[in-house]
């Protein structure tokens, strides 16, 4: 008897032992921040559409598991291996807004963004007539905005900066300064900034927000 309770109690200690080191599966939180640096992303701490497309590029372009989902080796294909929370995305729930849990405005905006994402830049573009050969920065903004229904005329750069709620929005944010101003729409960052190197005003990485005001359309 003695025996069977030793090997009793070995045997609840392992499994103790195997759900402790069983690994944490997190959808928002401090590792999501880290990630999402990691990615080029906005830090918001929260695992969602943008940041589920970030990393299946990461493994697509490591040759991995394309998955969306991070482990283990996408950590250490980070440069983190000693990490072992897995992070993935929360499932939207069927009531949810929209695809992918956004808000018919935001996909609105996106496909406006979308749009235009690839036409030239051309200073001054967006501002005479919404139709345009090309678009600054800000009149790239203005006609995303105004394809949503959510900005009537187009602004200028330091316009935006008085423009909607002060602060990030939940999925639009707007960083206006008197010289320049992008937009981060569900992670993404939508500028004119890098748009020669990369053929797109959507941007793989955030840049810095030093200088910006920082606006947001109401409710978003």
């Amino acid at each position: 008897r003695a025996r069977q309770r030793r090997a009793s109690g070995s045997r609840s200690r392992g499994a103790r032992r195997s759900r402790t080191a069983r690994p944490r599966v997190s959808s928002r939180g401090s590792r999501v921040s880290l990630l999402q640096r990691e990615l080029g992303l906005a830090p918001d701490g929260i695992f969602g559409p943008a940041t589920a497309r970030a990393v299946r590029r990461l493994q697509r372009r490591r040759r991995m598991t394309v998955d969306g989902i991070v482990g283990p080796a996408t950590w250490a294909a980070l440069g983190h291996r000693t990490i072992r929370t897995i992070l993935r995305q929360k499932p939207a729930a069927a009531s949810g807004p929209g695809v992918a849990g956004l808000p018919l405005r935001v996909r609105r905006v996106i496909a406006a963004a979308d749009r235009i994402a690839r036409k030239p830049y051309r200073y001054g573009g967006g501002h005479g007539r919404w139709h345009d050969s090309g678009y600054d920065c800000s009149g790239s903004i203005s006609y995303a905005l105004w394809g949503a229904g959510l900005l009537a005329a187009s602004r200028s750069s330091s316009g935006f900066m008085r423009w909607g709620s002060p602060g990030r929005g939940r999925w639009i944010t707007i960083y206006a300064a008197a010289g320049h101003a992008f937009m981060v729409i569900d992670g993404r960052r939508f500028d004119t900034t890098g748009h020669a190197a990369t053929g797109t005003r959507w941007q793989p990485r955030m840049r810095s927000t030093a200088g910006y005001v920082v606006r947001h359309p109401p409710g978003l």
